[in-house]
C-alpha cells in the first residue's frame, strides 16, 4: 500500500515538473510584445512612416537571427494619423488588450503627452520619438525618449546666430504641440545666450500663408535672424513666404523639418536654411574617424536598400535608436519583465545612436547633450554641416 502510494507520488511529481518545463517552454517561446502608436497617414506622416518601416525591418532582423533572449518579437501597431484623443485609445488597447511589454512609439509630442498617464499608472516602459524637453521633464519613471529635445534645439540655433555676430531674433512658431513647447523653450533660453526676442508671431497648423506674420516681422525694427519652431507643412510655407518677401537675414529651422521631404515641399527657398540635426542626414560627409559614423551609414545604407536611395530621415532613425536601447536594456536583464527593462534602460551608458551617444540617469531619460546635435545648412537641395 504504502509503495503504491509512494509510487503515486512519484508519477505526480513527474507530471508536475514535466508541466514546469513544458510552460518554462512556452514562455520562452512566448513572443515579446512591442506595442507602437505612430502618426503613419496624416498631416506627421512624414514622421510616423519612416518609423514604422524602421521598427518592421529591425524586427525582422532581430526575429531572423534568433529573436531576444531566446524569443520572437511580436510588432503590433496603430495608426493615430496625429490625433492626440486615437493615441489614448490605442494605448489604452496596447495595455489593457493587447498586453505589450513595452511601447515603442509617439511620433509627435502632442500623441506622446496624451499617453503619459496611462503607461505611468500601467507600469510598462514607453520610450517616444517625440521631440518636446516637456516629455522627459520633469522625469517621469516609466518615460524615456530618442531625439535631441526642442529645448536643445533652441540653444544649438543660438549658439550658432552668436557666432554668427547676431542677437536679435524673431520667432514664428507653430501652435501644435511641438511648435508650443519650442516656442516657449527658446524664449526661456533665449536670454543665457545673449539672444533678445524682438518679434513673436504664430499660425496654425491649417494655416497656409504667413505672409501676414512675416511682414509684421520684416517691419520689426532690428531683426536679424528669424527662427521657425514648428514640423509638418508649416515650415515649408514659411520659408517660401520667407523667399517671397525678400529678406536679407538668416532663417532657421528646427529638427522637426530634418528630413528630404521639407527640402522638397520648400524648394529654391530653402537654399541657405540651417537647422540642428543628427549626423545621420549627413552620414557620408563624417570624418571616417567619427565615432557616430558606422551607426549612421549602417543604419542608412541598410534603410535605403529596402526602401530606396535617399529614403533615409532622422526620423526613422528615432524609432531605430529607440528599438535598439530597448533590444540592449532585456539583453542587459536577461528578461523582458517590465521592471527589470525599466531600470535596465536608465542605467543605459555610452549607447552609440543614430541621434549621439546615450548615457541615460534616474534624472535624464533622454541622455543626450548638446553635442549630439549638427549644424546643417540645406545648399542646392543638400544638407551640408556647417564648419
Amino acid at each position: 500500500m504504502v509503495k503504491r502510494f509512494t509510487r503515486a507520488l512519484m508519477m505526480v511529481g513527474a507530471a508536475c515538473i514535466a508541466l514546469g518545463v513544458t510552460a518554462q517552454a512556452r514562455a520562452q517561446e512566448d513572443p515579446i510584445r512591442i506595442g507602437s502608436f505612430l502618426a503613419v497617414t496624416g498631416p506627421a506622416s512624414f514622421l510616423g512612416d519612416p518609423e514604422l518601416k524602421t521598427l518592421e525591418m529591425y524586427i525582422h532582423r532581430i526575429n531572423g537571427a534568433g529573436g531576444l533572449i531566446g524569443r520572437p518579437l511580436e510588432l503590433i501597431h496603430y495608426d493615430t494619423g496625429a490625433d492626440a484623443n486615437k493615441a489614448r485609445t490605442f494605448a489604452k488597447r496596447l495595455l489593457e488588450e493587447d498586453e505589450v511589454d513595452v511601447i515603442l512609439g509617439g511620433s509627435t509630442t502632442g500623441t506622446t503627452m496624451a499617453v503619459i498617464p496611462l503607461v505611468e499608472r500601467a507600469e510598462v516602459p514607453f520610450v517616444s520619438f517625440a521631440g518636446g524637453v516637456v516629455i522627459i521633464e520633469p522625469v517621469k519613471p516609466w518615460v524615456f525618449k530618442t531625439p535631441h529635445t526642442d529645448r536643445m534645439a533652441c540653444g544649438k540655433i543660438f549658439e550658432d546666430i552668436r557666432s554668427r555676430g547676431l542677437s536679435r531674433v524673431a520667432l514664428i512658431s507653430g501652435t501644435g504641440g511641438f511648435g508650443k513647447s519650442m516656442r516657449e523653450q527658446c524664449t526661456q533660453v533665449a536670454p543665457a545666450h545673449d539672444i533678445e526676442i524682438v518679434a513673436d508671431e504664430t499660425y496654425a497648423p491649417s494655416d497656409t500663408d504667413m505672409v501676414a506674420q512675416l511682414t509684421k516681422i520684416k517691419n520689426t525694427e532690428g531683426v536679424e535672424a528669424v527662427v521657425n519652431p514648428g514640423f509638418g507643412q508649416g515650415p515649408a510655407i514659411v520659408t517660401k513666404n520667407f523667399a517671397q518677401l525678400g529678406f536679407e537675414v538668416p532663417l532657421y529651422q528646427s529638427h522637426g523639418v530634418a528630413s528630404k521631404k521639407f527640402i522638397e515641399l520648400a524648394g529654391d527657398a530653402a537654399e541657405g536654411v540651417r537647422l540642428p540635426a543628427s549626423a545621420l542626414l549627413v552620414a557620408e560627409k563624417l570624418p571616417m574617424d567619427d565615432p557616430q559614423r558606422p551607426v549612421v551609414m549602417g543604419y542608412k545604407t541598410t534603410y535605403e536598400a529596402e526602401h530606396g536611395e535617399g529614403s533615409v530621415s532622422t526620423f526613422g532613425g528615432h524609432a531605430y535608436d529607440g528599438l535598439m536601447m530597448y533590444k540592449q536594456a532585456v539583453e542587459a536583464a536577461g528578461t523582458a519583465d517590465p521592471a527589470a527593462v525599466r531600470d535596465a534602460l536608465e542605467a543605459i551608458q555610452g549607447f552609440m545612436g543614430t541621434a549621439g551617444e546615450v548615457t541615460m540617469s534616474a534624472d535624464d531619460h533622454l541622455g543626450l547633450d548638446l553635442s549630439a546635435f549638427r549644424m546643417l545648412e540645406i545648399r542646392e537641395g543638400d544638407w551640408v554641416l556647417v564648419e
